[in-house]
């Protein structure tokens, strides 16, 4: 699949040069102390779990950062469903430069197709349905891109990225402002003097909240937290007249019911703060 706009080749090289700085400093003692330095072998990547693989494009990339000399030669790509024993990949080169990656390969593969299953089984319960699913920023940091990007391989829908792309309006910022009205008005004046080009989203807790959100013409409202009865009642006011999105206390058996109150959006954290890792190895090619 195609990268989201945020990997991009600037924040890959960031990411790879810190994750190698932490894990090797001055060297990889146990490597450089018993594999000779022409040493040529291979390596395959094997599945040992049912998953939805991710994170193969990076393992790639992290490979020939490391080592531009390295051959990856892929034979299942990302978001394809994979069962035990299949082999992802077999990386062939300097036995060092395989084994001073291989940990931080794995530990970015692991990770990514944990999220990248999980967010496929959740997403596979809305097909039929309009209704999009949402990461969030509940995420690891230093790991935002990485993690946000298997919710993409695995079939969801990226929320904004940071802080930075959209303005939302959550309890905190309406309860420092003193009213909805208040934040989105601070809001739009903020957005028009800096000359952005920002959505607004608004946290909604009941059904007047949802109707001061309407009349402040935001882009986005938030049903956070309420049953699919009260969800179903603000849609309907809401009436197209912006986006919505449910948040809050969701669970995989909840989400046909939310689905058909109308809702556009369905944002759920669990995507990326409570996926399991997949286990995967990378074993010698004898």
């Amino acid at each position: 699949m195609k990268r989201p706009a945020y990997v991009t080749d600037k924040a890959l090289k960031t990411f790879i040069k810190n994750a190698l700085e932490e894990d090797i400093q001055d060297g990889d003692h146990s490597t450089l102390s018993t594999i000779p330095q022409d040493l040529v072998q291979s390596a395959k990547l094997l599945v040992k779990q049912d998953c939805i693989l991710a994170g193969v494009e990076l393992a790639e990339i992290i490979f020939k950062t490391f080592d531009k000399n390295l051959k990856v030669e892929v034979f299942i790509k990302d978001g394809t469903p994979c069962k035990f024993g299949d082999v992802a990949l077999i990386v062939t080169g300097s036995a060092r430069s395989i084994l001073s990656t291989e940990r931080f390969v794995l530990n970015c593969m692991q990770r990514m197709s944990g999220i990248a299953t999980l967010t496929h089984e959740w997403d596979s319960r809305l097909v039929g349905t309009k209704t999009k699913l949402l990461d969030t920023r509940k995420t690891t940091p230093n790991f935002r891109m990485c993690e946000k990007w298997a919710v993409a391989i695995g079939g969801g829908t990226n929320h904004r990225y940071g802080l930075y792309d959209m303005i939302m309006l959550k309890d905190n910022h309406i309860d420092y402002n003193g009213s909805i009205s208040n934040a989105v008005a601070m809001a739009k004046d903020y957005v028009k003097r800096n000359k952005k080009k920002l959505k607004i989203e608004v946290e909604t807790r009941n059904l007047e909240e949802v109707q001061e959100a309407i009349n402040a013409k935001v882009d986005r409202i938030m049903l956070d937290n309420m049953d699919v009865k009260t969800m179903k009642e603000a849609v309907k006011m809401i009436n197209g007249s912006c986006e919505s999105e449910a948040s809050g206390g969701i669970t995989r058996d909840m989400l046909k019911e939310i689905a058909s109150t109308g809702v556009t959006y369905i944002s759920v954290g669990a995507l990326t703060h409570s996926a399991e890792n997949i286990d995967l190895s990378l074993k010698a090619v004898k």
